[in-house]
């Protein structure tokens, strides 16, 4: 047998003592398997951590709350209320006007609460509380400089959690993209 003559079997018998991670047939198996493991991960991830607050788990309790705010409406309708509401992204102050507004402290407390909701993300929504500063004059601060479009709903009450309490709502919309100012209304007409 000369030099440059080379056993098959010895081919073979090199192959076989390789460890398993240097093994062409492996690769060539797993390869796939291992790309679509990760890339299912990955794709799981975007989805959990990015997933919109659009959707509603309880429709029933949203429906309550529609009706009830639906009676909120009709109220401040029946009352006459409306306000003009302005921003100052600059300096981060909110005004408000209501018109027509009523001496009655119970209707028209000391503080309401203005909530900005986001139309995506319930993470950016805010709540800022307006005080009076004159009869039917409201004045509060920006949480964070808004940006895009927003539903705006007004509650004359101090908490969030006194909602379903309160004796009328307005509510409006803004796009701060074309405007710092807008008109909240009853939502009934």
């Amino acid at each position: 047998m000369s030099v440059l003559q080379q056993d098959p079997t010895s081919e073979v018998a090199d192959e076989a003592s390789k460890p398993w991670y240097r093994q062409f047939w492996f690769w060539f198996v797993f390869s796939p398997l291992i790309y679509i493991v990760i890339m299912c991960s990955v794709t799981v991830t975007i989805a959990l951590k990015g997933a919109d607050d659009v959707i509603i788990d309880n429709y029933y309790k949203e429906g309550r709350m529609i009706n009830q705010a639906l009676e909120q409406d009709k109220r401040a309708q029946a009352l006459g209320l409306s306000g003009d509401l302005s921003f100052d992204r600059t300096s981060g102050e909110v005004s408000l006007t209501i018109a027509n507004a009523p001496a009655d402290s119970t209707l028209m407390p000391e503080q309401l609460l203005l909530m900005m909701g986001h139309p995506v993300k319930a993470a950016k929504d805010q709540l800022i509380t307006l005080v009076a500063i004159a009869p039917g004059k409201y004045r509060g601060e920006l949480v964070s400089e808004p940006n895009y479009s927003w539903y705006l709903t007004l509650y004359p009450v101090n908490d969030i959690a006194l909602r379903k309490e309160a004796p009328w709502t307005l509510s409006g919309e803004i796009n701060f993209r074309s405007t710092e100012k807008t008109m909240l209304a009853p939502r009934v007409k």
